[in-house]
């Protein structure tokens, strides 16, 4: 085994985990979960079978990653932030076979006490503020807070707030890591 398991954790036989992830107190990783390498799940994250997460990503106390979430390298996911995997939930009424996929892509921030309507994509390096509520495609780099979430401005990949309007035509600079963005028909990318 080369990743460390707390004793108090469960990991179903099955469960797929890489390379120097670390398993802390009370976690319950599902038998058909596929975790990557360098990852840490905090105390009591629990981790369902049909999920998915990259490499280098960071799962914070009292998160639980449903079915149908998959998480692409180096997300970090909030403490007590919440996903969803149905819209429109009953406990008298089985909808296992209404599960929708939530995808989380590259390098995003989910904020801590932040909740993820399921069937959403966050886009890449995009920020969630703390307590949002997101129930829509974000977009890449895009800086989201608010209930239901708003975007107010662009985030860099270094994890600051670009000096870019919403909308329109523009370009800047990141401070740290010189990196030039680009604003151009409602998105953002590095040039």
């Amino acid at each position: 085994m080369n990743y460390h398991v707390h004793d108090s954790a469960i990991v179903d036989d099955g469960a797929k985990i890489g390379e120097n992830t670390r398993v802390w107190h009370f976690v319950h990783v599902c038998g058909g979960a596929e975790i990557g390498e360098g990852c840490s799940l905090g105390q009591n994250v629990f981790v369902g079978n049909k999920v998915t997460i990259g490499n280098n990503v960071k799962i914070q106390n009292n998160v639980s990653v449903y079915d149908n979430v998959h998480l692409e390298d180096d997300v970090f996911c909030g403490p007590s932030m919440v996903f969803t995997n149905v819209y429109n939930p009953r406990s008298f009424i089985e909808r296992k076979t209404e599960y929708r996929d939530t995808l989380v892509k590259r390098g995003a921030t989910l904020g801590a006490n932040c909740t993820i309507v399921c069937g959403v994509t966050i886009g890449e390096y995009s920020l969630v503020g703390a307590g949002a509520v997101i129930n829509k495609d974000v977009k890449p780099f895009a800086l989201m807070v608010g209930v239901p979430a708003k975007q107010i401005g662009w985030i860099s990949k270094y994890g600051e707030q670009l000096d870019l309007p919403l909308e329109g035509n523009a370009i800047t600079t990141c401070e740290h890591t010189g990196e030039q963005y680009k604003l151009k028909n409602g998105f953002v990318s590095i040039q």
